[in-house]
């Protein structure tokens, strides 16, 4: 099987505006008191790099996703998401925590930060898996 670049690509926006509505709509108010952010200081973050920079980087992400979804034959949309979801449980989630855990964050910001990358490996995951490419 070979790598399916525009499920990639779709995969790397879709987590992109995740984001946004995650950081944006659900969970602003208390992102920012947990973070301990005023308005003046989310609106003073205004240049794109950041922005261009989460997308390239969301491009990564999903590549190695794929990978690991056509090492596993994950081939349906729940096979892939499942992937997305081992993949965090197994990795993001226990490093993240335990740093959060020695930082002394509060759970609720880790809950904030951390349940946003098990939802988008899990829809991107589902993404890779259901995406079937066109024999050429």
């Amino acid at each position: 099987m070979r790598t399916n670049y525009p499920a990639v690509l779709v995969c790397a926006v879709v987590y992109w505006l995740l984001g946004a509505v995650w950081y944006d709509v659900l969970f602003s108010k208390p992102w920012m008191a947990l973070e301990q952010f005023t308005d003046a200081q989310v609106k003073s973050f205004g240049p794109v790099w950041p922005y261009v920079i989460t997308l390239a980087l969301n491009l990564l992400i999903a590549f190695v996703l794929a990978q690991v979804c056509l090492w596993r034959n994950a081939d349906t949309a729940a096979r892939g998401a499942a992937i997305g979801i081992l993949l965090w449980l197994g990795l993001v989630g226990p490093i993240t925590f335990s740093t959060y855990m020695y930082e002394m964050r509060p759970k609720g910001l880790f809950a904030i930060n951390e349940f946003y990358p098990l939802a988008g490996l899990c829809l991107m995951g589902a993404i890779l898996g259901a995406w079937k490419k066109k024999a050429a």
